[in-house]
Formats: C-alpha cells, structure tokens, sequence
C-alpha cells in the first residue's frame, strides 16, 4: 500500500530536519538504495511485528532513523494498512478546558440479616 501523503510529508520532515543537524545522518539519507517509500514500508512492517496499534511520534521517527541508519535493511515487501497522521492541537489561552463532572464513588448498601431478634429497648444489664 501506498503511504499517504501526511505520512510520507512528516517522515521527509522529520529526516531533513535531522539531517541538517547531523551530517553522518545526512550522508546515510542520501544513499541511493534507500527512498522514502521504502522508508514507510519499513516502518508498516516493523509495527505488525509489534501487534500493537498506536505508537509516539518519536517511535515512528526512530523507525525512520534506523532504517536509513542500517544498510542491512533492503526493500522491505509492502503492507496493506491504513495510516492515520494525528496533528497537534494549538492551544487556544481564550477557551477554556471542558467542563469535567466529579464522579463520587457510592458505598454499597449491604443489608445483613441477623438470626437474633433486635431488642427494642436497652436494659442496664445490656450497657
């Protein structure tokens, strides 16, 4: 499957950004053999392998990272899924947070049922 284009778009970013700072990296992102489509199949397989369904920005980035960091890795065979690109949410200083509703914890009523009979009335011998 193909990546979309918010996916491939903040993978690219994330490694030119990185490259810029670091010249090793920026000599490994330059490699023929590696691409960004590649790149993104690597990652698709890497996170099957997990099982799990959602990861942190930087997980994703880390995968990008070693992909283009080992020259171990080939082209990896691609994956059908479906990617979904979360873009951070600005925050707004003149709204304020949603409105949350405390919600109390309730004792049980537990009702126990006695063979005795109560007594009514107290005597002094019960004292």
């Amino acid at each position: 499957m193909k990546p979309s284009e918010d996916f491939k778009t903040a993978i690219e970013n994330y490694l030119n950004t990185t490259a810029q700072g670091d010249s090793a990296f920026a000599q490994s992102l330059a490699k023929e053999t590696k691409n960004i489509e590649s790149c993104c199949s690597y990652i698709f397989g890497e996170v099957k392998k997990t099982g799990l369904c959602a990861f942190d920005n930087q997980e994703i980035f880390d995968m990008a990272l070693k992909y283009y960091n080992d020259d171990s890795i080939g082209a990896p065979a691609p994956i059908n899924c479906k990617v979904v690109v979360n873009q951070p949410v600005k925050a707004d200083l003149f709204s304020s947070a949603p409105e949350m509703t405390p919600q109390v914890a309730r004792p049980e009523t537990v009702v126990l049922h006695t063979a005795k009979p109560v007594q009514q009335t107290l005597t002094l011998f019960d004292l």
